[in-house]
């Protein structure tokens, strides 16, 4: 069984909240094990705080100031997406498979830690794409188990 759901949210920071618990309650119910549960939920609250605080600007419109969230759960993996509308991520960003720590990208550092495959590009005509995936554990009593 494959649960999906995809997420339009406002740049607003009460909005990563919302994100990280519909993750948990989600994987939660499925019975997914709580330590994957848990580095999945922060590195989705890292991309969406990204996708706050740098995804969107002066020149957007806005009904493009939202930012979206789409989690597949299928199978053993989850897959996490998270697109914005801003100027998306430098080069240097795009071209490593795990970001440089610096000052700043220390959230997209931390992604790449908490996942087993992460991609980070830019959207076809604007905006940043973070892409993560993480193979999952289940609880014994899980719901969802594949056999």
């Amino acid at each position: 069984m494959s649960i999906w759901w995809s997420l339009h949210l406002r740049r607003e920071a009460a909005s990563v909240s919302l994100a990280r618990r519909l993750l948990l309650g989600t994987m939660e119910t499925a019975g997914v094990d709580p330590d994957i549960s848990f580095d999945l939920s922060v590195a989705l609250s890292e991309a969406c705080a990204n996708a706050v605080e740098h995804g969107g600007g002066t020149d957007v419109p806005e009904e493009a100031e939202a930012y979206h969230v789409t989690a597949y759960l299928d199978g053993d993996c989850c897959r996490i997406e998270v697109t914005d509308s801003g100027p998306g991520f430098p080069p240097a960003t795009v071209a490593r498979r795990r970001p440089a720590l610096a000052e700043h990208g220390r959230g997209l550092h931390l992604i790449a830690e908490l996942s087993d495959h992460v991609r980070f590009r830019n959207g076809p005509g604007r905006g940043a794409v973070v892409s993560f995936d993480k193979m999952l554990k289940w609880r014994d009593d899980a719901l969802l188990k594949v056999s």
